[in-house]
């Protein structure tokens, strides 16, 4: 392990509390998103790190107990939301709502922290609507300046909030996008949201809801990229911190089920909406306010790696040829967990050129093209983002004329 990369000890980052209870236990695992280049597959010297998410039994935030340097998880991002066309519209969606739900206009601003390539702001400043956005990866950063999306590349907490709201001044509306769980001072970060704020700005959140994860087995989405798994509990709790309040939470299919939050000031005007105590109901029936709730899901991840390894076997004996879709950082994941190598799977393919090339952090299975993947002719096929398995099934429909048979593994192998 590279010496100095591991920057927090096992206590919780939220509350300082010690950490002695384990969620899930992956043991030494690459990063999921550093795609590895040939040379580096053959020199033998891919860093591996510790991968092990634990309950706080105070705050009940769920964590990884060490910490990859962000800058090491950014130093070659291949991520483009705008890959993902389905992303790409339900941001469209979004933006659509709040411009009419907020009355935004030309006096307006939206600020996105994390904004990647400008997949979401762009629908904004189509409609007149001054935007900002703010992202530490310089790659995609660049792309969304090319998109005339304005960008500030740069790491966003409280240290950076006061000179971000001095030069460009106070939003009507922040928009942090599956981004509180990648940050690791998660408190400090929302720190620096009350002062982009106008009085009365919303700021909007989604993130991938805990309660989702464990109802569906959803381990792949542990990876270092995620320091922290979040309930609307936890949400609540950190946000009250910074003198934020929650005003309504909406429930959407993405990433296999997230939660939209919105907040604002304490003191703001907006009235409580009904999905607030309805996603409160659901946690407290869950029991997420109890530390024993979160036991039990090692055993569940197990029960499906290893169902993995018996249809992996299987098709071996029977001579089929397995590949696999989506190089995405939860696909990486489930094949470091399940200990799968090109040996049984033959490549990955997917649309992004910047990660074809490459190969798999850890499995080392290659990355394709989609015309090489038709090429190779496989038996079977794996949908690695299972969560975009309906954006992506109907471009595997020539495969499946030939008789390819279709797969998802979470929260359990199945036909699609």
């Amino acid at each position: 392990m590279p010496e100095g990369d591991l920057l927090a000890p096992p206590i919780c980052r939220l509350c300082g509390t010690r950490l002695k209870h384990s969620f899930l236990d992956l043991g030494l695992t690459p990063i999921a998103s550093a795609f590895v280049t040939p040379e580096l597959a053959a020199s033998g010297d891919e860093p591996l790190y510790p991968l092990h998410a634990r309950v706080c039994d105070s705050c009940l935030l769920v964590q990884i107990d060490a910490v990859v340097a962000p800058e090491m998880l950014l130093a070659d991002y291949t991520y483009y939301s705008s890959y993902s066309p389905g992303w790409v519209e339900q941001a469209r969606r979004f933006a659509v709502a709040m411009q009419a739900r907020l009355g935004l206009g030309p006096a307006s601003l939206v600020i996105e922290i994390a904004s990647n390539d400008g997949y979401l702001l762009q629908h904004f400043k189509a409609a007149g609507v001054p935007v900002l956005g703010i992202d530490p990866a310089i790659n995609v950063a660049q792309a969304a300046l090319a998109r005339g999306v304005p960008t500030e590349i740069a790491f966003f907490d409280a240290d950076t909030a006061p000179a971000i709201a001095r030069q460009r001044g106070q939003a009507d509306l922040v928009v942090a996008n599956n981004v509180l769980e990648h940050v690791p001072d998660i408190a400090g970060f929302v720190g620096g949201l009350p002062l982009l704020l106008r009085p009365e700005g919303v700021a909007s959140f989604e993130f991938p809801h805990l309660l989702r994860l464990i109802e569906g087995v959803q381990f792949d989405t542990i990876h270092h990229e995620n320091y922290a798994y979040l309930s609307l509990l936890v949400v609540e709790r950190v946000l009250a911190q910074a003198g934020l309040r929650v005003f309504d939470v909406e429930t959407l299919p993405s990433q296999g089920g997230s939660l939209r939050v919105l907040a604002c000031h304490r003191g703001a005007s907006h009235c409580e909406a009904p999905g607030l105590a309805a996603v409160r109901a659901q946690e407290a029936a869950a029991g997420l306010h109890r530390p024993e709730t979160y036991d039990g899901f090692a055993a569940r991840v197990r029960a499906v790696t290893e169902a993995f390894h018996d249809f992996i076997a299987e098709t071996q004996d029977q001579g089929r040829r397995v590949a696999a879709y989506g190089a995405a950082a939860k696909g990486s994941s489930f094949l470091n967990a399940c200990g799968v190598t090109q040996a049984e799977i033959l490549c990955v393919a997917d649309r992004n050129p910047a990660k074809r090339g490459r190969l798999m952090p850890g499995s080392h299975i290659p990355i394709v093209s989609p015309d090489a993947l038709a090429a190779a002719d496989p038996d079977d096929l794996l949908i690695l983002p299972w969560n975009l398995r309906e954006e992506i099934a109907p471009q595997l429909y020539a495969l499946r004329g030939r008789g390819c048979r279709i797969w998802v593994a979470i929260p359990g192998l199945q036909t699609v």
